[in-house]
């Protein structure tokens, strides 16, 4: 595996659908942490406002990918390397959703992938699936996404913490410890 050489002081809250990141992310956001927002849930709510509906923007698997990968891009592209940081999901999520979704890697992505930096990665436990407005995976789905993310970002070098399933503010304080 080879060791990936860490540019940033980004930590990345990570795992398949329903893991409780946003719940992680809005409790550091709390005590004072500069966070990031999820972008495929914001990308959803953005194209809802401007008529949309999931089954339309669902249906194009990968100009929903893209729209989400070009946020994702242009918001750690904004964000300053020396700064510590607790990102909702990164741009080597895309990877794991375009696996999940059988779309071929494009450049942007790829590109995308290759200039990322993160200090560590945190893969959160799988909590019991929980259905919204913006899943449409199953729990099935949910298992091999979540996979699939670890892959992904073993295959990257990343150093992985997995952070196993306690109360959401055990989790936070698991994380904090193990910066």
């Amino acid at each position: 595996m080879n060791k990936r050489k860490t540019d940033t002081n980004w930590y990345v809250i990570t795992g398949g659908p329903s893991t409780g990141k946003t719940t992680v992310i809005n409790m550091l956001k709390k005590r004072g942490y500069k966070t990031t927002i999820e972008h495929a849930r914001h990308y959803m709510d953005t194209m809802r406002t401007e008529g949309e509906t999931i089954e339309e923007m669902r249906s194009n698997k990968r100009k929903f990918q893209l729209g989400v990968l070009d946020m994702q891009i242009e918001q750690e592209a904004a964000i300053q390397p020396k700064d510590l940081v607790f990102l909702d999901r990164a741009i080597p999520d895309a990877m794991a959703y375009y696996q999940f979704l059988m779309l071929d890697y494009d450049e942007k992505l790829l590109n995308a992938v290759k200039n990322t930096s993160y200090k560590k990665v945190y893969i959160l436990d799988r909590l019991p699936f929980i259905k919204d407005y913006a899943r449409t995976e199953d729990e099935d789905d949910q298992k091999k996404i979540h996979q699939l993310i670890i892959d992904v970002y073993t295959s990257l070098g990343f150093p992985i913490v997995i952070v196993p399933v306690l109360p959401p503010t055990e989790r936070v304080e698991f994380i904090l410890k193990n910066i």
